[in-house]
């Protein structure tokens, strides 16, 4: 049985790691809209060995969610402009509200919020397949507080419903800003029978200082000048002093209205405190929701499958798509070649010529577990991985030589990093390694590092040039098909048709990047002299090449 070495600050794989296998590339595929939905993908952990169970029911979730997005288009796409295009990540005013009044538009917010969780509800009843842990809870009694009239339109006002004596207020108020306004009205149209001055709605007037009413409305007492440019004065209407006073009785009621709608706010903002918790647990499950229904829209849009979660330690995929590598073919009109490649604890070793896809091949292998590792379906037509503790690729990293390293000094940075932090059941992969210094301690370092690995108790999967490191025992080699199968004289003819920037193209065309496992006997695919011989070096250069081949 594998032991859980799970929590703290573990980590599965560096960030270039991440990056370099595609990993990071298709979490950048996944449409996720709310915060809530960012959040649960930003925390989502790797399960390790001993949790293939959680795992496992983790994958249960991804597959009902597929059959949610096959079945319920409609459903699926209200989710995305009904729900998670409106929703709002108000964590930070649930966590406020214990210890503080809302304001109003925070206090909207959360209505709002319990409004996308019932619709989340209403649309998910037609769809059974969806997990019941998605589903928000219902959280009416806390709605039906903060949208008393019961309409559920997703508005906010502090309705006369929460507060009996704020309704009276707001009535006396109302009936004395219109008793006020019927007087006001009364004193305009006195204006304008006596002195023939038609004041506006607001009771003022605007008069150009051309105009011969200036001189009458400065002479009529119920009017005041209240402003005035280089082209005109503006009266307003004055109050008498019953005027005055429904006015200030109006101005002492307001004070007393903002005081009840304070009152008000700090009792529905306990009441939203009271349920915070309740609240927050849903905004986990919009979270979960989304993420695990983007695993799935991702599982189905690339065509991935199922993986098989066993404790054995294993790599074994067949028919594998690097994603990335992939979708930058389509982009160029072409299509990808899917490898097949099975990996078990010890050595395997990937030759080939360059342009072979071996560095493909080796991205893939680290992919595929990765992915599911992290509970996602993967880009093949079967998989089986045993979980691993530790996860890394050591390959070319520009970074390194802008910090002045060579390529062989990066790459030993980097394998120092491997050594110190490879664990039990780690996936170790290397590209070329040592290509950058002279063939013969090149030659050397990599059979004495394959030596090392084949004594751990890790899958290590290596890319190499050197073909003798194949001949060491226990390690296992895999070849690039490369052109072996090709039918030359089209290809030749091909070529022979071609321009010099076309030819690259023509040959990569032919070129067959599945991998097969050989035997120590086999000889040496000179796949490399066949591209140099077809891309124009001459004869005498390549029976040389072969002579000492031999």
């Amino acid at each position: 049985m594998a032991v859980s070495r799970r929590g703290g600050n573990r980590r599965l794989a560096n960030v270039k790691t991440r990056t370099e296998t595609g990993f990071e590339y298709c979490l950048g595929k996944l449409e996720i809209q709310t915060g809530f939905g960012k959040k649960a993908q930003k925390e989502a952990r790797p399960f390790y060995p001993g949790e293939e169970a959680e795992l496992i029911r983790e994958l249960d979730l991804v597959e009902a969610m597929t059959g949610f997005v096959r079945e319920h288009a409609r459903a699926m796409q209200r989710l995305d402009e009904e729900v998670f295009m409106c929703m709002k990540d108000i964590s930070g005013t649930l966590e406020r509200s214990r210890q503080n009044t809302l304001t109003e538009v925070e206090i909207f917010e959360v209505k709002s919020l319990l409004l996308n969780f019932l619709d989340t509800r209403n649309i998910l009843a037609a769809a059974p397949e969806v997990p019941q842990e998605f589903i928000p809870e219902a959280q009416d009694e806390l709605l039906d507080r903060l949208d008393p009239r019961g309409d559920r339109t997703n508005t906010f006002y502090l309705y006369d419903e929460f507060s009996e004596q704020l309704k009276e207020l707001r009535r006396t108020k109302r009936q004395l800003e219109t008793d006020l306004r019927r007087s006001m009205k009364a004193r305009r149209d006195l204006v304008l029978k006596q002195y023939g001055i038609a004041l506006t709605p607001k009771f003022d007037i605007v008069i150009p200082r051309s105009s011969d009413d200036l001189a009458k409305a400065k002479a009529v007492p119920e009017l005041e000048q209240v402003a005035e440019d280089y082209m005109a004065v503006t009266f307003a209407l004055t109050r008498s002093e019953e005027q005055h006073a429904l006015a200030r009785k109006a101005e002492e009621l307001e004070t007393e209205i903002e005081e009840e709608e304070t009152r008000v706010r700090e009792m529905l903002s306990r009441e939203i405190a009271g349920q915070a918790d309740a609240t927050l647990a849903n905004c986990v499950r919009i979270g979960r929701l989304e993420y695990v229904l983007a695993k799935a829209r991702f599982a189905v849009a690339r065509n991935c499958t199922r993986p098989e979660i066993t404790e054995e330690h294993v790599v074994e995929i067949e028919e594998g798509r690097q994603l990335q590598a992939e979708d930058m073919l389509r982009t160029r009109g072409k299509e990808y070649c899917p490898i097949s490649i099975s990996l078990r604890d010890g050595v395997t070793c990937i030759t080939g010529a360059n342009m072979g896809g071996k560095t493909v091949s080796l991205k893939l292998s680290g992919l595929v577990p990765m992915l599911a590792q992290y509970g996602f379906f993967v880009p093949c037509k079967r998989a089986r991985i045993g979980l691993s503790n530790f996860c890394q690729i050591l390959i070319g990293d520009s970074q390194s030589l802008e910090r002045g390293l060579s390529s062989f000094g990066s790459e030993m940075e980097e394998l120092k990093e491997i050594l110190d932090n490879a664990d039990d059941r780690s996936l170790i992969l290397i590209d070329e390694i040592a290509s950058g210094t002279n063939p013969v301690e090149g030659l050397a370092l990599t059979k004495s590092l394959v030596d090392y690995f084949l004594k751990k108790p890790y899958i290590t999967l290596i890319t190499t040039h050197f073909e003798t490191v194949t001949e060491e025992e226990g390690v296992r080699n895999m070849q690039v098909r490369g052109l072996a199968g090709a039918d030359f004289r089209k290809l030749n003819s091909e070529l022979h048709y071609a321009n010099r920037r076309e030819r690259i193209n023509v040959i990569a065309k032919y070129m067959d990047y599945r991998l097969e496992l050989v035997s120590g006997d086999r000889e040496v695919p000179k796949d490399a002299l066949n591209i140099a011989h077809m891309l124009g070096i001459s004869d005498e250069i390549i029976e040389g090449a072969k002579r000492y081949l031999k």
